[in-house]
């Protein structure tokens, strides 16, 4: 984990904004949420939440959770924003994501920022490792935290709840 500070941190800022306005065209009714991938400088894939193919026949936004069966592992109502950015820089080149750097963060009802937690989506800490992108960067307790994808994937499976 590096904490990014002066230039870079100011850049990081610059995107974090991007994912941002991204996350403002999610759909979702219970999160608002924008990814962005980022390689040399250059914007390669952007994704918001929603349903799958934006269809409403697949809404379960408010579906009960606990209603699931227990083999049913993801129990989110719809397509991740990192999922989406994975997807949409793949439709030009799998090579364009090696090295990559994938911005991530949620959005209140007013479109600010919302403070991350700790890495803990195992969906989306595996497709962006397996995708070949280098870095997971997230805006946590007022600083910008960058993570390599095999160490976030690794938190995430040993994220715990706090009570």
């Amino acid at each position: 984990m590096e904490i990014l500070k002066g230039l870079a941190e100011q850049v990081a800022i610059q995107y974090m904004k991007k994912t941002a306005e991204t996350a403002g065209n999610a759909t979702c009714l219970r999160d608002k949420c924008g990814s962005i991938i980022v390689k040399e400088n250059k914007i390669i894939g952007i994704g918001f939440n929603s349903p799958p193919y934006n269809l409403e026949s697949q809404r379960r936004c408010n579906n009960n959770k606990s209603e699931y069966d227990e083999k049913v592992k993801d129990k989110t109502c719809c397509i991740h924003a990192e999922q989406r950015a994975v997807m949409d820089a793949l439709i030009y080149n799998k090579d364009l994501l090696v090295n990559s750097a994938l911005y991530f963060t949620r959005i209140d009802a007013t479109g600010n920022i919302i403070i991350s937690g700790e890495p803990y989506c195992t969906i989306c800490s595996k497709i962006t490792l397996d995708s070949g992108i280098k870095e997971f960067v997230l805006w946590q307790d007022k600083r910008i935290v960058v993570y390599n994808t095999e160490e976030y994937n690794d938190l995430s499976f040993k994220y715990k709840k706090h009570d």
